[in-house]
């Protein structure tokens, strides 16, 4: 079970969000490069780092900090980026730049087309961002709920080549009150292709309970606020799940 790390951007400086409220966005800190070196130095394995102020202009705009975590970064671990990644040439751009995974999730849902073609020009490097409540899919940074089945989107996701899915259960994220295992678990059964968790994480025994179902299919968790106001020890967590799972 690899543990990622959020790192979310907001006029450049690191941010938790309540539910993906902008207004009740809390500063963990002013130094992103920095903030992407703790956690490196803390065991962690992969970033995640989201542009939220991209994420609702529906452009890139953090540019500035995602290059500074970039520059730290370099070969050493791999960062998947996500928010406002709308069209194939920033897709290009930002894996030029250094970015792994690129993870496209409101677009994906209102231009199905635009991710086939991402998935088709850059194999291996598209992540579906699904973030949904009560099983439906929510965009436009959660501020819309749709009508589509989490389930059946992603499996048609699927067979366009995503190389993954980030399951968000936006009724918990940044609320510290455990992840949505039976509906993460159903997602994952769904899939042939791995499904990171995402949203609730608050303490090691929501890790553990991650671990427990890892073989469905779950090969991953985001954690955000739990690690900056420390109820989880990131490199603490990271062990217990390698433990677990039987890693070293």
């Amino acid at each position: 079970m690899l543990l990622i790390p959020a790192i979310d951007l907001k006029d450049g400086h690191c941010v938790r969000l309540k539910q993906g409220e902008m207004d009740a966005a809390t500063v963990f800190s002013e130094d992103p490069r920095a903030t992407a070196r703790h956690w490196i130095e803390q065991g962690a394995r992969r970033l995640h780092v989201v542009d939220l102020n991209g994420a609702f202009a529906g452009k890139p705009k953090n540019q500035a900090a995602i290059k500074a975590i970039l520059a730290e970064v370099g070969d050493e671990i791999p960062v998947q980026l996500g928010g406002g990644i709308r069209d194939l040439d920033t897709i290009e751009r930002v894996l030029d730049a250094g970015i792994t995974y690129v993870i496209i999730g409101t677009a994906a849902v209102k231009n199905p087309g635009f991710l086939h073609d991402a998935c088709s020009a850059f194999p291996g490097h598209i992540i579906v961002g699904l973030d949904a409540k009560d099983g439906k899919v929510a965009v436009d940074g959660w501020s819309k709920l749709t009508g589509h089945d989490v389930v059946d989107l992603a499996k048609k996701f699927e067979d366009y080549g995503v190389e993954g899915v980030i399951y968000t259960d936006i009724g918990r994220d940044g609320m510290l009150s455990g992840v949505n295992i039976e509906a993460t678990v159903k997602l994952a059964q769904a899939l042939r292709i791995p499904v990171i968790a995402s949203g609730g994480i608050a303490t090691v025994t929501d890790v553990e309970a991650l671990c427990a179902v890892e073989g469905e299919g779950i090969t991953g968790a985001i954690t955000g606020r739990a690690i900056y106001e420390g109820t989880l020890d990131f490199a603490k967590a990271q062990a217990r799940a390698d433990e677990l799972n039987g890693a070293a």
